[in-house]
């Protein structure tokens, strides 16, 4: 119990914690970099990921007696997950394909996506209920949203899909 009360055992947990944290979100980023192919940038965190990781498992195997340092590692795990999630998602790295479909304005959804700059399609095509329009339009992951929010505001009711690609050649890019 003594544990529980010394500052040195909790600046060591909250080390393995912060430091953990640090390792396991380097490795979510590292393993988003190996999926979409950037090789240099998958090594480095790699590298830098195993250096901490070695260093950290050598401190709570040191004391084992410690449950402070065992909770310590599990949290900075969990956390570690989340921020590494939190951080890929701002960096959005990729492309989205989106398929918009809307009843009656499609073609206005289609001309707004042309007068922001994106390359769009329209597809002509049928569903249960009625023939529309297919828009479909293909962009970096940081504008996903602004396309997204673009097409409902022009209607609210639109059916969309994204899904994640990776463009092979050709075709329009927005800047």
């Amino acid at each position: 119990m003594d544990v529980f009360l010394s500052p040195t055992a909790w600046l060591i947990a909250l080390g393995i914690f912060a430091a953990r944290t640090i390792n396991t979100a380097l490795d979510t980023l590292r393993f988003m970099f190996t999926m979409r192919g950037k090789r240099a940038m998958s090594w480095v965190l790699g590298f830098v990921e195993s250096v901490l990781f070695v260093m950290i498992i050598g401190q709570v195997l040191n004391n084992l007696s410690n449950p402070l340092n065992i909770i310590g590692y599990a949290a900075g795990f969990a956390t570690g997950t989340i921020l590494g999630m939190a951080i890929e998602k701002r960096l959005a790295i990729g492309y989205t394909h989106f398929s918009i479909i809307s009843r009656s304005h499609s073609t206005e959804i289609a001309d707004a996506l042309r007068t922001e700059g994106y390359g769009v399609t329209e597809i002509p095509a049928r569903g249960r209920e009625s023939n529309f329009m297919l828009v479909d339009c293909h962009v970096r992951r940081k504008q996903a949203d602004d396309v997204e929010v673009l097409a409902l505001k022009i209607d609210p009711d639109a059916f969309i899909t994204a899904e994640e690609v990776t463009p092979r050649r050709s075709g329009i890019w927005h800047p």
